[in-house]
């Protein structure tokens, strides 16, 4: 598929419309019985960004809106837990803003865009959260599910090596993120779902046992890490990072002592397999790479600031939640607030600053919803090794790069899954005699 669209871009058009019908259709003949619906919402997340950057998408949102599309089909057929009355909750909150934007936005803005626009990804989480929240799901299906989000990334890797084949002199342009190397795509964006696909590559490390498969999933690893440090935007590899951590610590925990062992020495080859694709992206970047990750310059001078401006967004935005605490600037205005303050007309690179000062305190209440509510059913439950590293990337990729796409949305929907181990024994109880 990356091929395909690489030599005849207008594919990506076909290639969308009929993955888009065909997984309708085997939601809706599926009747959802096996999660059909989770399966396709993990497909177009992780599709979004490679059609997007090909011109496929219909509008900007597209991979937003079918997500929720997705999901809401599939809760037609199987529904939602009663539990999920908090995330009911976080959506209602979200109304409050638009009424506030229809009085405080600007007449030359396009109320639909900006609404859709501002909260297209928060309503997107909360429809995950709402299918996803005590639902349970086998261990196959679980898997099923990570297959569909890595498989468009893989496409999407392919293309970016169609794209530019060789990272070498007249590409790099300093130690700035980089475009050419990103398929001409926004470096922030790529680095994220380059970031998820070498997170699930190098779970799959210990999750799959099969000599040969890991070996081609830690050759898959490497080429996708590649493709994510030569943007040179430092969010999506820094996350991916995290994540795999955290992955770790939770995985560990759950192995006797011979997989402990096992561990020990996989995560030994994935390291030094790490440590090799360093070099190699160094030498290939002429050092300018470890400037990068290093904070510095071309010419090896410390930069002033490590969060590329981005700082300077949040405090605006800090600034509006300070000046409207109840209610908050409104739905899309923290972009005019910012404008009218430092001069600045950026969109929000922070989803928690947004929420706050376009929300008040009903954005607080919103976000404490978020990180609480999961935390509590993790201490419950403990049956999801990748709740962590979900919760993680979905924290993480928001405070970078807001909710530009769909994935960190869906991602902390999958965190919330009830994973049902199908290999356990049923237990066998004796009958009681009178």
């Amino acid at each position: 598929m990356g091929f395909l669209v690489y030599v005849y871009r207008p594919a990506a058009s076909f290639l969308l419309l009929g993955t888009f019908v065909f997984l309708i259709f085997y939601v809706i003949l599926n009747e959802n019985k096996n999660n059909e619906a989770l399966m396709a919402a993990a497909y177009i997340a992780g599709a979004e960004v490679f059609y997007r950057m090909n011109g496929a998408m219909a509008f900007y949102e597209t991979g937003k809106y079918s997500v929720i599309l997705f999901l809401l089909i599939g809760m037609f057929y199987k529904g939602a837990s009663a539990k999920t009355i908090p995330y009911w909750i976080y959506l209602l909150i979200l109304v409050p803003g638009i009424i506030m934007a229809s009085y405080t936005l600007d007449y030359d803005i396009v109320f639909r865009k900006a609404i859709a626009f501002n909260l297209s990804g928060p309503v997107c989480l909360g429809v995950s959260a709402l299918y996803c929240y005590y639902k349970k799901i086998s261990a196959a299906q679980f898997t099923n599910v990570i297959m569909m989000l890595l498989m468009p990334l893989i496409a999407n890797m392919a293309y970016l090596y169609f794209y530019t084949p060789s990272i070498g002199e007249a590409l790099m342009s300093g130690t700035n993120s980089n475009y050419a190397a990103s398929g001409g795509y926004g470096p922030n964006q790529i680095s994220a779902v380059m970031g998820m696909g070498a997170f699930l590559l190098g779970t799959r490390l210990f999750v799959v046992r099969n000599k040969l498969i890991n070996i081609i999933d830690l050759i898959l690893l490497l080429l996708m890490s590649y493709r994510a440090l030569v943007t040179f935007s430092r969010g999506g590899v820094l996350t991916a990072i995290v994540c795999i951590v955290a992955f770790i610590f939770v995985f560990y925990q759950k192995q006797n002592g011979h997989g402990q062992t096992k561990l020990f020495r996989k995560l030994f080859f994935l390291l030094a397999a790490i440590f090799s694709l360093w070099l190699y992206s160094a030498l290939k970047t002429e050092g300018l790479i470890t400037y990068r990750y290093t904070n510095r310059d071309s010419a090896g001078r410390l930069e002033d600031d490590i969060t590329t401006g981005r700082a300077e967004l949040i405090e605006t935005e800090l600034q509006g939640f300070y000046d409207h605490p109840v209610m908050g600037v409104g739905v899309g205005k923290a972009r005019d607030f910012r404008s009218e303050e430092a001069g600045t007309i950026t969109a929000s690179h922070n989803e928690i600053s947004r929420l706050l000062s376009e929300h008040g305190l009903l954005g607080l209440t919103a976000i404490l919803i978020l990180i609480f509510v999961p935390i509590v059913f993790w201490f419950k439950f403990k049956n999801n090794y990748y709740f962590l590293a979900f919760l993680a990337f979905w924290f993480l990729t928001i405070n970078h790069s807001a909710m530009r796409i769909a994935l960190p949305a869906f991602v902390y929907g999958l965190a919330l899954l009830y994973i049902v181990d199908e290999k356990k024994p049923p237990v066998h109880r004796k009958r009681l005699s009178y």
